[in-house]
């Protein structure tokens, strides 16, 4: 029986090791196949497969962003992989896995370079450091963070009536789901730990991660929209987290989604408004004459009426609502896609209308809410006008070059209606920080 049973465990562990074999070596074969070039017209190509080869080309005037991104197990070998992804329809980006660190960031310097239009050889374009996160900052916006919050909440409560109710099963299972809160808490911190923001001429550049290091280069022109989200217990300290919203970034992988989108997970509003104001040159969030909505709006939404606004410069349409959690979205008139009014059973009864800017796929949504209907009307259609002047004037394919600045749209613009709510009021009181020009491009 002894015999028997080793020569099954030894049967086991022979296919064990064989399956092993056959997977790792079918993944170094597909590997090995790997191959990536610039063709003539400087896009990127990629053919890759075992059994059936399969080429891509990647349009470099159409990129959103480069990553290098170190997983543990690859960081341990000084390997990297290198995502490249580019507006489109579908799954428009690549992933290159794996190379060394110093030939990924090789490649994406030569990625960058030949989208923004200067020599395909001039290499790492130069950075400098303009925020970096503090780790006890990142732990207590985790601790304070609306979702810890709320389940923190929650768990007490349950623990509460099943304490009273005696039901002693009940109250150690919640003593367990009360960990989870810490484990949402440790996983932001993991992720976000070391956040950097470096400014370069090739876009502001992430870098970010504890077990996984992970670099992100937003190239200038092609961020889709902005949003300040400052949550309810973080307004003592004046904290607020930036999220971003760029063109073909992908909406199926929720949590890589996350960490793409994210510019800051959490900063003063100084700190903040001074690294917005890279991406969104000549932008003054402190100063944007957001419209309030009339009184009459109280009786639609009785909590957040108070901060609902939305105003269009030449440079942006911006909208903000909530109440728990404020978000204050920022969107580029060049990168509006429609406007849609619409007005639900409530809203119209009141003489009231929401405005919808439509953009890319993403998790920010413009929306000025609850105004009242003429002057939702003439924001839509001024903002079209806005739109197609902002389009005309987009230099952002090839933002090497450094075209000269489009002319103020504002006279293409019918005369407003006289407005029927109230005076416009500002966000914020002006800000005194200061903010460094942008260096220019020695590799032009």
């Amino acid at each position: 029986l002894g015999k028997l049973d080793t020569s099954k465990i030894l049967g086991v562990l022979a296919i064990s090791l064989l399956v092993v074999v056959i997977v790792g070596g079918a993944a170094y074969l597909q590997w090995r196949r790997l191959e990536f070039w610039f063709d003539a017209d400087g896009d990127l190509r990629v053919s890759s497969g075992l059994l059936e080869r399969k080429e891509r080309r990647l349009h470099l005037s159409r990129l959103q962003s480069v990553e290098v991104v170190q997983p543990l197990i690859a960081r341990v070998f000084g390997m990297a992989e290198v995502r490249v992804e580019v507006a489109g329809s579908g799954d428009a980006r690549i992933t290159l896995s794996y190379l060394s660190l110093a030939d990924a960031t090789e490649l994406r310097a030569e990625t960058l370079a030949r989208a923004a239009g200067v020599r395909p050889d001039a290499g790492e374009a130069p950075e400098s450091v303009i925020v970096q996160v503090p780790s006890p900052v990142l732990l207590g916006s985790s601790l304070l963070s609306s979702g810890v919050l709320t389940t923190v909440l929650i768990v007490v409560a349950a623990v509460v009536i099943g304490a009273f109710a005696g039901g002693w099963v009940v109250l150690t299972g919640l003593f367990f789901v009360l960990i989870v809160p810490l484990f949402g808490v440790f996983g932001a911190f993991v992720t976000y730990f070391n956040f950097t923001v470096a400014d370069s001429p090739d876009g502001l550049r992430m870098r970010f991660g504890l077990l996984g290091v992970k670099a992100h280069t937003v190239p200038p022109g092609r961020v889709a929209s902005v949003e300040f989200v400052e949550p309810l217990l973080w307004r003592k300290f004046s904290w607020v987290s930036v999220r971003l919203t760029v063109a073909g970034a992908r909406s199926s992988d929720d949590d890589e989604q996350d960490t793409s989108s994210m510019l800051l997970p959490v900063a003063t509003w100084p700190v903040a408004m001074a690294v917005v104001s890279r991406i969104l040159p000549g932008v003054d969030v402190a100063t944007l004459p957001l419209i309030p909505v009339p009184p009459k709006v109280k009786r639609r939404s009785p909590l957040q009426w108070r901060q609902l606004g939305m105003c269009a410069t030449d440079e942006v349409f911006a909208a903000r609502h909530g109440w728990l959690t404020r978000r204050l979205s920022i969107t580029p008139h060049a990168r509006v896609q429609s406007m849609r009014i619409t007005q639900g059973p409530w809203e119209r009864s009141l003489g009231l209308a929401s405005v919808h800017a439509d953009i890319v796929p993403g998790s920010i949504r413009p929306v000025g809410r609850h105004q009242p209907a003429d002057i939702a009307r003439q924001m839509a259609f001024d903002e079209m006008v806005r739109v197609r002047a902002a389009r005309a004037a987009d230099t952002s394919t090839r933002w090497g070059h450094h075209p000269q600045a489009a002319e103020p749209i504002a006279d293409l613009l019918p005369p407003p209606v006289p407005p029927t709510s109230p005076p416009v009021v500002h966000l914020l009181p002006p800000t005194t920080a200061a903010v460094a020009e942008p260096d220019s491009d020695p590799r032009t």
